[in-house]
């Protein structure tokens, strides 16, 4: 059973080693793809752009949208490059 508050922490902490090391202003995609290095160097199992599929009124309508890495089948990673979030970032994941 995954222990989700030692993934999570494991996740930030290589989120933020990341960050320290490359600093601020870089693409969302360069910082998706160095965490996706540090995952797996951790060997932790994670999917990119991982297409999810819109659902409504129960039927499957294709994909909607892309997550960024899907972490051990349980936590969403969106990755941003920006000083907040905006409500139209809260409401995408």
């Amino acid at each position: 059973m995954i222990n989700l508050n030692s993934l999570s922490y494991n996740i930030i902490g290589a989120a933020y080693r990341i960050h320290r090391k490359l600093g601020p202003g870089l693409s969302e995609s360069t910082y998706e793809v160095c965490l996706a290095y540090k995952l797996k160097k951790m060997n932790i199992f994670f999917e990119r752009q991982k297409h999810l599929p819109v659902v409504y009124d129960e039927n499957n309508l294709g994909t909607g949208c892309r997550i960024d890495l899907l972490v051990e089948n349980t936590i969403i990673i969106e990755v941003k490059s920006m000083d907040g979030n905006a409500p139209v970032h809260v409401a995408q994941l």
